[in-house]
């Protein structure tokens, strides 16, 4: 459980966004054809408390979005957010705060590129195995595909970080597509430079050859039946904290709710990624590996890496 100090740190960012986002939307809204004024009224609950209970969530040890809900933020958090709606009304709302939570998480909780860069993907099932045919909700959207742990159905959730362990960019696509696919990079790799570091999965020429042409070098590792080939020492210790990434998928999984299978609508299934996401920029620790510049400048061999 977080403070309710941290809360109210939290609710304060988001709604000084909000108060932002209206404001804009107020300034270039068009006018009615007839000129009048039309009631706008607001909500019982305001966009940012939505949000901020969203957010909540993903620090709590609840599994359960509804138990949350009914017997955390009615009963210990109704200080807070006084003005509540009921549970079935609030999952319906969610929809309202859609575009605010999606441009919150790019302004305000992405990190900057510094060069360093790493991306991987993490499945997203949504339903166990044996429930696939029966599953109805999701008809249409997931696709079933195939991880190191087996095969699952639902999405795959593609990630980049710096080294700060800070998110970069993020991308969902359904489970079956290919983590090289040229389309997902030429989203997922846009205003990222420098160097990036992938697994073994991320080999293609082509795609290093798209990279390299827009500035970005993409470094993985060799397979046992290919070409071995001089690799610099500074790539080689890099290619080993590619271990921050990878925590971020499990802090995302394990500290966060992104992963359960009580989706009711595809719509909320996309709203509990990303209060995930930005429920991960608030983390007080992220992992993160420390790197000595000035000895990167004189002598790249002589990187020095700290856990």
């Amino acid at each position: 459980m977080i403070s309710k100090d941290k809360v109210t740190e939290i609710f304060c960012i988001i709604d000084d966004f909000c108060k932002k986002y209206d404001a804009e939307i107020a300034k270039n809204s068009l006018k009615a054809p007839d000129g009048r004024k039309h009631r706008n009224r607001k909500g019982l609950m305001s966009d940012a408390e939505v949000m901020a209970i969203l957010v909540y969530f993903h620090f709590n040890t609840f599994r359960n979005f509804k138990h949350y809900y009914l017997f955390y933020v009615k009963t210990h958090l109704a200080d807070l957010f006084p003005d509540q709606l009921s549970y079935n009304r609030f999952v319906e709302v969610e929809s309202r705060v859609s575009v605010q939570m999606m441009l919150f998480l790019q302004l305000f909780c992405f990190g900057e590129c510094t060069g360093i860069s790493f991306v991987d993907s993490t499945c997203v099932p949504v339903c166990h195995n044996k429930r696939i045919h029966s599953n109805k909700v999701f008809k249409g959207y997931a696709e079933r595909g195939k991880s190191t742990m087996g095969w699952y159905y639902g999405f795959k959730l593609h990630l980049i970080c710096n080294e700060k362990g800070e998110l970069l960019n993020f991308m969902l696509t359904r489970a079956n597509v290919d983590d090289r696919n040229l389309d997902v990079f030429n989203r997922l790799a846009d205003n990222v430079f420098g160097k990036l570091y992938a697994d073994k999965g991320y080999i293609s020429q082509t795609l290093f050859d798209r990279l390299f042409s827009n500035g970005l070098n993409l470094v993985t590792g060799f397979r046992s039946n290919m070409k071995n080939k001089l690799m610099p020492l500074y790539d080689k210790l890099m290619l080993r904290k590619r271990s921050v990434i990878e925590s971020i998928n499990d802090e995302l999984k394990n500290v966060a709710q992104l992963v359960h299978s009580r989706h009711r609508s595809v719509f909320n299934f996309c709203m509990n990624v990303l209060s995930a996401l930005v429920a991960y920029s608030f983390f007080e620790k992220k992992p993160a590996i420390n790197i000595d510049f000035d000895i990167e400048e004189r002598d790249p061999t002589l990187l020095t890496l700290l856990s």
